[in-house]
């Protein structure tokens, strides 16, 4: 669909493989946006060691599966697979199963991800709309909205 963004593979970003994986049922009725609270990445390069970061962290220190997103969003305007828009996510609980997860890298407290990073999020969703993962009365809700967090940031949260 021309309404999507660049998505990078896992295996694209280097990746390790998911060491187990449920189904999820689509289209899906929420989206829910989180940040990384870290480091922001504006290059390709940068922004893989994010993702492989996150990814070690959610595998070997949270001890799941695979890295909990559905997907990921750098300042490069690049977006990084994570579970996809078919497999139940580990990033908001009670929503996993009907929802895709879209993490923002950096810390958003008090700033806006970019324009590019913000552009890309806009084009993931209506890339889901438009290839049936996401319901087109999809709900947008922010991390905080589902879990006691501060999560995506004050900032980006009012935007």
């Amino acid at each position: 669909a021309n309404s999507c963004p660049t998505i990078l593979s896992k295996s694209q970003w280097g990746g390790r493989a998911p060491t187990c994986r449920t189904a999820m049922a689509t289209p899906v009725t929420y989206v829910i946006i989180h940040h990384t609270a870290g480091a922001s990445c504006t290059t390709q390069s940068t922004c893989i060691t994010q993702v492989k970061n996150v990814q070690n962290y959610h595998m070997n220190s949270n001890g799941w599966c695979d890295i909990g997103y559905s997907f990921l969003v750098g300042e490069d305007g690049n977006v990084y697979e994570g579970r996809g828009w078919t497999s139940v996510g580990a990033h908001a609980p009670n929503y996993n199963s009907n929802s895709i997860g879209i993490n923002v890298i950096g810390t958003f407290t008090s700033r806006n991800p970019n324009t590019a990073a913000q552009n890309a999020v806009k084009a993931l969703i209506s890339c889901g709309v438009s290839r049936g993962y996401i319901k087109s009365t999809y709900i947008l809700k922010g991390h905080r909205n589902v879990t006691a967090t501060e999560c995506p940031g004050n900032t980006f949260y009012n935007t």
